[in-house]
Parts: C-alpha cells; structure tokens; sequence
C-alpha cells in the first residue's frame, strides 16, 4: 500500500507513539503515502503475548461494521483470514438484538465478526510490521522536541533502563490511548492544553469464556442493549456474546456503580440466566466456563477537544483514545480510532504540509468524536449517579431515544437506520428526517 520512492529522494519520517490497534491503522495510513514509520511501545509488539498496557484486552470488544469497513482499507483480507482462524462472521437473523424483554426485528445485510482483541491485534500487528518501512522501538515516549514552532523529535526511556534519547521525527502520532500526557508535554513546552470534557459513568464490566458447541446453531452474536434512558433509576444490566475462535463463546455484563459485576463464577452465571435476551441463560446452563471471569473498570468518558487550541506546534497529531474514550457498552473505540487513521490519510493526501500544524485534520476527526460522544452520552446520563453536564435539549433528546428504541424493536426499517448510526456508519444528525419520524411514529401506533 506504500508509495514508491524516487532514489535520493527525502523520506519523511513519522514517530507513532503506541502499538495498539490505533497506531497500527495510523502507521499503516503512513505508508500508503509513503512516509517512514517508527512504533514506540513500551511492552515491545511480541503478536501473540498480551500487552500490560492493554489491561482490558481480555474483555470482549466489538468492531462495528464501519470499523471492519475501514480495517479491510488499511489491512485488505482481514475478516477472511480472521474467520479462516477461527473467528466467526454473523449476518441478519444470526445477530439477535434485545432491547426491554423483546428481540428486535433482524436487519438483513447487518454484519458482526466474532473475534477476541488478541486475534484481531496479532494480526493487525503482523501485517504492519511486515512492511520494511515500519520499525519498532521498545521503550515509553517522555516527551517533545519542539524547536521553530513544530515538532522535530520525541525523547524516549529505552525498555528496562533510565537512558533517554531523542528519536528525530519530521512529525509524531499520539496514540498512547486514555492516559495519554501530550497535554502537560506541551505545557512543558509552553503550549495550551486541550479543553478536556469528563462524564463520571462508575462503569464495571466483566467477561467471560464459555466451551460452545451446538446449543445455539442460528446465533452469532447476541446483545442486550442498554434501554433507552428514563432517568427513573438504576438500570438492568446491559451484556453481549459473541461466537469467537476456539469454539467459545465470549460473554460481558456490565453495569454501574454499586451494581458491577465481580469476578465470583456463579454470580455471573446468574446473571446472565435473569438476562431478558435469552442466549444468555442457555449458555449459562449448557457450557462450560473456561478459565476466570475478568474485571474491569471505567471511571469515566472522556473528551480532549484539539479542535478548541488556538495554537500547537506543527507535525502533532492525535488519534483513537488519545483523542476520546467512551463507555466500552456501544463499542465505538476500535472503529473510532480506524476512522482516525482515514481522517488522517485523507487529510494528508489532499497535500498537506507535514511540518504545519494540523488544524484541518483535529477538525476533521471532531466530526468522529462528537457523534460517537453524543450517542454514548445520552444514555449514561440517565444514571441516577450520573449528574452532567446535561447538553442544551436533553429531555427532549431521551423522549426521542425512547421513541426510536421503542419503533426500532418492531420496524425493520427504522431498525436499519438506527443500527447505521450506531455502528457508526451515519452520524446521529441522519435520524432527523421528516421521512424517519414518520416511520417511527407509525411504528408506535401499530403497537
């Protein structure tokens, strides 16, 4: 997918900060420019060893249909070789949704790949470290060099040593995930931070792996959505299951604050048994649990608002969690942070200069963020322990999200658009058509 270089000519140089699947679809949008790529990560990127500064990598994660659109750009054949190991593709009715005790009308053409994290990372590893132009080194980013107004290298601590040395860059990718400290590196520097937006959402999430055999032949995936918010108290718990590689069955609960999941076996078998969304409760009593239930925790969604700073330095750049983080429930970080690797190929691709700072692209990648913030954000704030901040027009926000859940169950329709925005393949501003409250409004009357 690289560009091919001229001899003699001047090949620019990019230091990805993270080996996650963030910048791995960043580094991979590099090289099809042409540009030379050095991944610094701090656990190194051994393909089959999970990495420590992943620690929610056992968890069951989702790449919704727009993300696995934009992994087969950057990594064409992905789901075949995926699936030819294992992993399991669902389509229509094999993908059953449950929303308030009822399964919701199948969408025809919707698709789901059933893959863990680790899978899907050791591949996405080894098809970028393949490329001669990408080079890995192991060690953790401690800083910027900023010299003339833009960024000229990143000083890095080698792997098991306190040495530091700088790695010159003609440009950096920050994508070192929620923790990221590019804000107070700047501020070292003498540069504005980011206004940063915080929603307490006191999120636990638990998961676990269960033996699969022939208990479920028509179901691939199936999910028990979160219902739309009410504000009139604690919600049920939200979980989802997926057919992966190995023959087994993927399980998450999760739920807020007092409520979380915890690591005991038999409450989590229990759970899944009082699930409305039936799958849940055969698996539970059919299948045996393989290994421990893992835990995880999430204090809170947060949003870093590049596109608000007035000045940064030239050749910065910020994708996947750096950028923002939201409640794993809707399952928007991987296909968020793909879709900042295309923001940033085609911001690029248009002739931008590498060295300036890069406002075009931070406003760009707002249009990603800001959707995917919207649709997570207004159902976590009906959570009772959830207080704000509360955007202009909520109330009349979460009477329509009700509306549309409630159409959506019934209408295939409806239903279709609905799982476009969720899947992040429409913003949510697409489901305020004349034509689309006319559905849902029949929809409601027939019921």
């Amino acid at each position: 997918m690289s560009q091919s270089i001229t001899e003699g000519e001047h090949v620019q140089h990019v230091v990805v900060l993270g080996g996650s699947i963030a910048g791995m679809a960043a580094a991979r949008a590099l090289r099809s420019l042409g540009k030379r790529v050095t991944v610094v990560e701090p656990d190194g990127l051994a393909a089959t060893v999970a990495r420590g500064g992943v620690p929610q990598s056992g968890q069951l994660h989702a790449l919704l249909d727009m993300g696995r659109t934009q992994a087969e750009r950057w990594f064409p054949g992905l789901s075949k070789d995926l699936v030819a190991e294992g992993a399991v593709l669902g389509s229509g009715s094999e993908i059953q949704l449950f929303s308030r005790g009822r399964r919701k009308v199948s969408v025809p053409g919707n698709e789901l790949i059933g893959v863990s994290r680790g899978l899907l990372e050791e591949h996405i590893r080894r098809r970028t470290l393949l490329d001669d132009g990408v080079s890995v080194t192991a060690g953790k980013a401690s800083g910027l060099e900023v010299r003339d107004a833009r960024v000229v290298g990143v000083r890095v601590r080698a792997a098991g040593s306190d040495e530091v040395h700088l790695v010159p860059a003609d440009a950096v990718v920050d994508a070192t995930g929620r923790s990221s400290r590019l804000a107070s590196w700047l501020r070292e520097e003498g540069w504005p931070e980011p206004p940063v937006d915080r929603m307490r959402i006191d999120l636990g999430y638990a998961t676990a792996r269960f033996r699969r055999g022939h208990e479920l032949p028509d179901v691939r995936v199936a999910h028990q959505l979160p219902p739309a918010a009410n504000g009139t108290g604690a919600q049920p718990d939200t979980g989802a299951m997926a057919a992966v590689e190995g023959d087994q069955w993927m399980a998450v609960i999760a739920a807020y604050a007092g409520l979380r999941p915890t690591r005991d076996p038999a409450e989590f078998r229990r759970r899944m048994r009082e699930m409305d969304a039936g799958p849940f409760g055969v698996v539970a009593d059919r299948c045996e649990l393989i290994g421990e239930v893992e835990t995880y925790s999430m204090a809170h969604s947060l949003r870093r608002r590049w596109w608000e700073v007035e000045r940064l330095p030239g050749g910065l750049f910020v994708v996947g969690d750096a950028v923002a983080s939201f409640n794993p429930v809707y399952g928007q970080g991987m296909t968020s942070a793909l879709l900042h690797a295309s923001c940033l190929a085609a911001y690029l691709r248009k002739g931008a200069d590498l060295h300036a700072p890069a406002d075009a692209y931070f406003h760009h990648i707002r249009v990603v963020v800001n959707a995917a913030w919207e649709i997570s954000t207004l159902s976590d704030l009906a959570q009772p322990h959830v207080t704000g901040p509360y955007p202009r027009g909520y109330r009349t926000a979460r009477r329509m999200a009700e509306w549309m859940e409630e159409a959506s169950t019934t209408d295939a329709w409806v239903n279709e658009r609905f799982l476009d925005v969720v899947n992040m393949r429409r913003r949510p501003a697409d489901l305020q058509t004349p034509r689309f409250w006319w559905r849902v409004a029949m929809a409601r009357a027939r019921r």
